[in-house]
């Protein structure tokens, strides 16, 4: 399993799309909608480094009419894997369109230092406010661990939630769905503190919750504040996830792409067909590819984007970061394990700042994977400038489908491998 984090406008389309079509474990308390969820109003805003910041909220206004509805209020914030964004002065509450416009302005494609980390604001969600008192939010967290799925629950969410680990009512869900709770264990469970008026509706809801993490492969799954808004008598509620963070298992792609596409494809997101027509994402059958961003405070660079994009087309494992791409350390390590292995022995001997590269490639990949693989590394290696004392580069780890890819990138590089000014093919 390799979990990745995705953007919260993704996470939030997949659960809209597919809370009322993911088949639930156990009969819920309240009956299944007679329809689906209306298309969710989430205006996704990409400003990439030679695009003008004006152009594309321009753009954002001619594929979001919604935008410009009289009198509609909005929430905006970076949507780029930010912890906190409350305590970071990073979330626009209660905006009008043009506040909200020049917020985004203000800060797109600009430095923004969050906590230890510095990085560029590129990807920015807007989307409607949702006004509500404090007391109606809510705080749910689905993860997975090797007995099963732990759903955590707290009746105090939102900005400042605290220790959840503390103060959340917990549920095991077994590997075995055979021994799924039933409607009462989930009530009793955790909502212990929630008025029994809202019980029915949020057991419900997290029946329906706990059906989409399964069936579209989530590994993590937060949602701070869950707000709960209950009726005058207090019998039912509206429920509203105002903002989400979640990962998904990025080996599952080729079991859940079509899933994960459908509920971001524009008829999903009520996007007019002109709209769509104009987008510049790449789409399969269904809708676009699941996009799995890099930390923020950390831009992929192309080679680890091409190694990324071929680790999710295979069962196998392949991974590249590079940490100091000028380096003199580099590595070619076949094994996850041994990957750790190598990494910390290059550090306990001192030479850490030296360490050019982390990755590793297992789970049998395909000789021309391993040699696409190790070609990449190779090439980084040889690009960077010259070192005076030479480079090294560690090959080890497992043998199969290693020794004689590994052993053919290093002969097509050979002449550059001998002499530095020589060109690789």
């Amino acid at each position: 399993m390799s979990a990745k984090s995705i953007y919260e406008a993704d996470g939030k389309a997949i659960l809209n799309y597919h809370l009322t079509r993911a088949p639930v474990i156990k009969p819920s308390p309240l009956p299944p909608a007679d329809t689906h969820n209306p298309p969710p109003k989430l205006a996704s805003l990409d400003f990439p480094a030679d695009t003008a910041v004006e152009a594309v909220l321009d753009q954002a206004e001619a594929t979001y009419p919604w935008l410009l509805a009289p009198g509609a209020r909005f929430v905006a914030k970076p949507d780029q894997l930010i912890k906190r964004r409350g305590k970071s002065g990073l979330l626009a509450l209660n905006k009008t369109w043009a506040e909200a416009r020049a917020w985004i302005a203000e800060r797109a494609g600009k430095e923004q230092q969050v906590e230890t980390v510095v990085g560029v604001l590129r990807h920015f969600l807007v989307e409607p406010f949702v006004p509500h008192p404090q007391d109606t939010e809510y705080y749910i967290n689905i993860n997975s661990v090797r007995e099963g799925d732990w759903i955590l629950f707290t009746h105090e969410g939102g900005v400042d939630v605290g220790d959840v680990d503390a103060k959340a009512e917990k549920l095991l869900i077994p590997v075995n769905l055979k021994q799924y709770p039933s409607n009462e264990e989930i009530a009793a469970g955790l909502l212990s503190k929630i008025p029994k008026g809202l019980h029915n509706v949020l057991v419900d809801f997290i029946t329906r919750l706990y059906a989409v993490y399964v069936d579209c492969q989530f590994t993590y799954l937060e949602i701070n504040p869950l707000v709960v808004i209950p009726n005058e008598d207090k019998t039912s509620a509206s429920v509203h996830f105002l903002d989400l963070a979640a990962k998904l298992d990025q080996t599952a792609e080729f079991e859940c792409g079509t899933k994960w596409a459908i509920a971001r494809s524009p008829a999903a997101l009520g996007l007019a067909a002109s709209a769509a027509a104009t987008s510049s994402k790449v789409t399969i059958d269904a809708g676009p590819p699941m996009d799995f961003p890099a930390p923020f405070g950390r831009e992929m660079s192309k080679e680890e984007k091409y190694i990324s994009d071929m680790d999710a087309k295979t069962g196998a494992s392949l991974k590249l970061t590079v940490l100091n791409a000028n380096g003199r350390i580099w590595t070619l390590v076949a094994g996850g394990g041994a990957s750790v292995v190598y990494a910390d022995a290059i550090a306990s001997a001192g030479h850490v700042s030296e360490l050019a590269n982390y990755g590793e490639y297992s789970g049998a990949p395909t000789e021309t994977q391993t040699y696409n693989y190790a070609r990449t590394v190779l090439d980084l290696m040889l690009r960077a400038p010259l070192r005076p004392e030479g480079k090294v580069l560690f090959i080890g780890g497992g043998i199969a489908n290693f020794t004689n890819s590994s052993t053919h990138s290093a002969q097509n590089a050979g002449p550059a491998l001998v002499d530095p000014m020589a060109k690789s093919p």
